[in-house]
């Protein structure tokens, strides 16, 4: 997606450790424009499929999961990183690893709001090491749901996680992938 990649030269901050700061307009201050041509291009990919819940985890991936479960006149479930206490009944369970926090997380979905037979988008910001995807998939499959399709907004094509699953068969869409960052020069080159 030529306009994400675009923001992504002009705004994106190159950090040290292969971060990509996108902060400015992505996952922090965000910029609904960008959302919604992002969501149109998602919608784009997967308007074939017959996607009923669009599930996400949080909290970067929300907005950008918002937008393309209006686009799917779906609803959008998210896992939680924290049991609460309006989290009553059943749920699923599953532990991930945040490469962005470097921490370990129980990610939480109440069974209530997700079930067998539901066909479901899985969307997210990023996509490097596939740990919070995995969770996700997990959760989808033990709740007996039908992952139509997973949309990544930005894949970092150096790591592994997307040729993981891909090589898993599952479908997945990322609208920039990124086969090197150089924090040093701030050069980012998409693949």
């Amino acid at each position: 997606m030529e306009l994400l990649k675009q923001r992504i030269l002009s705004d994106g901050v190159v950090s040290p450790g292969n971060v990509l700061k996108v902060d400015s307009f992505l996952n922090h201050q965000i910029d609904v424009e960008l959302l919604d041509a992002i969501a149109e291009e998602f919608y784009r990919i997967y308007a074939d499929k017959p996607i009923d819940k669009v599930l996400t985890i949080e909290a970067s991936g929300i907005a950008i999961a918002c937008f393309a479960a209006q686009r799917f006149g779906a609803p959008l479930v998210f896992a939680k990183k924290a049991q609460s206490i309006n989290l009553e009944g059943d749920s699923y369970v599953t532990r991930i690893e945040s490469y962005t926090h470097g921490r370990i997380f129980d990610v939480i979905v109440s069974k209530k709001y997700l079930a067998a037979g539901d066909h479901i988008l899985i969307v997210d910001d990023f996509l490097a090491n596939a740990c919070a995807l995995d969770g996700l998939i997990a959760i989808a499959e033990e709740a007996g749901a039908v992952i139509e399709g997973i949309g990544i907004v930005i894949e970092k094509g150096f790591q592994r996680g997307g040729a993981s699953l891909r090589e898993r068969g599952y479908p997945l869409s990322s609208l920039a992938i990124i086969e090197s960052m150089d924090a040093e020069t701030g050069e980012v080159v998409f693949g």
